[in-house]
């Protein structure tokens, strides 16, 4: 039985690993009263008693924890920024980077919500070469505010009512999702990133636009070669003739998977890729959990809710 340790586990990224490993046979939970977690030396012999650390931390608390391994056999999933454009670290995007590399790697850091989707939609056209690696690209996006954490589920979820309908932010232009987003799809240059919240507890909208000038073929050449990438896939899918005037942010909320569309005028001349996906499931907890049924052994999807 493979024992799991969920440094940070009382978090809303742990609370929900945490759920999805609810009843899971294959799993022994190593657990910590909340004056334990808060032990640097309680911490340590858990992580090393652990086959597989999953952490729910803050970037200097997630390094920390990497530094008390003290043996050559306890394997980490990061959930944290800390290591996602680090060298030795398997980026966990198995769609993108490879079910087997994460299979077989000891790190993995995990994708953040909103890179998840931009690379998801982005990388296979970079790499298809339907998008130039030097195009200057945008994104937009929306989510829920549970990617805020704790305190931001407070200010939402307090007496007073949501704060704003609508609030944008990250306006000095350094998100910190903008690193993985440019390295893990190959790109010359920082997307511009305008990332916002809105008054729904999760899920996530992620909209890349595009002019006919800036790639090479036509909207159905991109939607043909997304769905070819991600033909067979049981997580991520292409959707199939969806053309409604207007697409939910909670289309997918409470669920591990992913949804891209492709909409465009008549013409191709304007182009919107757009990925629907929660930033809890697959923009978080649930792609902890497949990473881990990789790493463990297991079918990716085990225990995930789709």
């Amino acid at each position: 039985m493979t024992k799991i340790f969920i440094d940070g586990a009382a978090g809303t990224t742990g609370i929900q690993i945490r759920e999805r490993l609810d009843r899971r046979s294959e799993f022994d939970l190593i657990t910590l009263s909340d004056e334990a977690r808060k032990d640097d030396g309680a911490r340590a012999e858990a992580i090393n008693a652990a086959d597989i650390v999953i952490l729910c931390l803050p970037d200097d608390a997630a390094r920390q924890s990497v530094q008390m391994i003290a043996n050559e056999r306890t394997r980490v999933i990061d959930a944290s920024t800390a290591h996602r454009v680090a060298d030795g670290w398997v980026f966990g995007l198995p769609e993108i980077f490879g079910h087997e590399a994460v299979a077989q790697a000891r790190f993995v850091s995990n994708p953040g919500c909103y890179s998840t989707g931009f690379i998801a939609l982005v990388a296979p056209l970079v790499k298809a070469g339907l998008i130039p690696a030097d195009a200057p690209l945008t994104c937009n996006a929306a989510s829920g505010y549970s990617g805020g954490g704790k305190a931001m589920i407070a200010e939402y979820e307090g007496a007073d009512g949501a704060p704003s309908a609508y609030r944008t932010y990250a306006l000095t232009l350094g998100h910190k999702h903008v690193p993985e987003m440019q390295a893990r799809c190959g790109l010359a240059h920082r997307p511009l990133f305008s990332p916002a919240v809105v008054p729904v507890y999760s899920g996530m909208i992620v909209d890349v636009p595009l002019h006919r000038d800036m790639i090479s073929g036509d909207a159905q050449s991109l939607r043909a070669a997304l769905a070819d990438h991600y033909a067979g896939s049981p997580i991520i899918s292409m959707a199939d003739g969806y053309e409604p005037a207007t697409l939910p942010i909670e289309l997918l909320q409470d669920k591990d998977t992913m949804r891209l569309f492709v909409f465009a005028d008549q013409a191709s001349a304007q182009i919107r890729l757009v990925a629907a996906l929660d930033n809890l499931g697959k923009g978080a907890s649930g792609a902890a959990v497949q990473n881990l049924n990789l790493m463990a052994g297991l079918p990716e999807t085990t225990g995930l809710r789709l």
